[in-house]
């Protein structure tokens, strides 16, 4: 059954403001969403009235989801500051706030105006860790699932999310193009394959939509699709993060309980400027760099085996041995690891003896390594 826009607002239409106006003719909703059973949209307010509609925003999304045919609801809380308005008061430090600790018991740092103070663990899911990138186009979702594949075959329970909200690259990547049903307790069931559970925003959209979303309902999706997910019992999860340090980005590493972070660069100058502000974006908010990855390292020629250093080669190592992280590894520029990406058919599991999932795999035993502790050594 097709839900249409006209039903969703005849919907909101029985919701009352704070202020007892209904909720369409409150000046406040986006333009919304409605395909396939998705439905998006955000609600845009006053940052001093935030708290007070935050009961609206989940009043709005129990009536959505109790249309006939809506599978999916994600409803942003927009809160903006007017200018010239006052920044609202911080909120009062707790007490005995548990401190940061790297890796093996990583927990909000004290006081309650820590930006860390509003992470909360995910039920089953042992360790989250985010694969990110300074910039887009150095590979990163692509390094994202084979270091998935890889801890899988290290014996770990892996889950993927990609919450690379504005280009999904999961779906083609995995071949995956279903969309997620729901369970008794209406959460979304990952999509399986290559064993691993999978989500991604592109499962919910068509490819070819655009995602023109503020950062606020960027954050809602995200949110959703980490809370409203049966993850099940999980050692890693593995987060394939937008690229860039905008505030997407701070968002999401200041509300994921992050365990660690790999951070993906290629050799040249350029992008390993942008690495480096991924890597200061992390410390900033005490999630633990779990090291620096050089992807196109170097190209491999397939036919005779020559490497050319197209984009210079070792400035991943050499920024990783400056700023004191690890060093994880290097992937060359390769034709096979390109073509099975394309096709769905990841390198590590479409060639497990071959040299490039040889790559990955050492990569995926170094995270694991760091994260004893927290997950169980096979």
């Amino acid at each position: 059954m097709s839900v249409t826009q006209q039903q969703v607002l005849d919907s909101l239409g029985r919701i009352k403001s704070p202020r007892g106006v209904a909720l369409t003719n409150a000046n406040v909703l986006s333009a919304i969403s409605a395909a396939d059973g998705n439905v998006f949209f955000s609600i845009n307010v006053d940052a001093a009235e935030a708290r007070a509609w935050e009961s609206v925003r989940a009043e709005a999304e129990a009536a959505v989801r109790a249309i006939p045919g809506v599978t999916t609801v994600m409803v942003a809380l927009t809160a903006e500051r007017k200018a010239g308005a006052a920044p609202p008061p911080p909120p009062t430090p707790s007490r005995g706030t548990p401190g940061v600790q790297p890796v093996h018991a990583h927990k909000p740092p004290q006081g309650g105006q820590s930006p860390m103070a509003r992470q909360s663990e995910i039920p089953g899911v042992a360790a989250v860790i985010a694969v990110a990138s300074g910039k887009g186009g150095v590979g990163k979702s692509t390094t994202a699932l084979n270091l998935a594949l890889g801890l899988r075959d290290l014996g770990l329970k892996v889950g993927l999310l990609d919450a690379d909200i504005y280009g999904p690259s999961v779906p083609r990547l995995t071949g995956l193009h279903e969309k997620p049903e729901l369970d008794g307790e209406r959460k979304m069931i990952p999509l399986k394959r290559f064993g691993l559970a999978i989500m991604s925003i592109g499962f919910l959209v068509e490819e070819e939509t655009a995602m023109i979303w503020r950062g606020p309902m960027v954050m809602s999706a995200v949110t959703q699709m980490l809370r409203d997910v049966a993850w099940g019992k999980l050692d890693v999860l593995v987060v394939d993060m937008p690229p860039g340090t905008g505030d997407a980005q701070l968002t999401l590493a200041q509300n994921v309980p992050l365990k660690g972070a790999v951070i993906i660069s290629t050799p040249q100058d350029l992008s390993l400027i942008d690495a480096r502000r991924g890597l200061a974006m992390f410390r900033k908010v005490n999630v633990p760099v779990l090291g620096i990855v050089e992807n196109m390292s170097y190209f491999q020629c397939p036919h005779c085996g020559t490497k050319s250093d197209i984009f210079g080669h070792g400035g991943a190592r050499h920024e990783a041995e400056k700023l004191g992280v690890p060093f994880l590894g290097e992937i060359p520029l390769h034709m096979a690891i390109r073509a099975s990406s394309d096709a769905g058919s990841p390198v590590v599991d479409s060639e497990p003896d071959g040299p490039h999932a040889a790559i990955y795999r050492a990569i995926a035993g170094q995270v694991r390594d760091q994260l004893k502790g927290v997950v169980a050594a096979s």
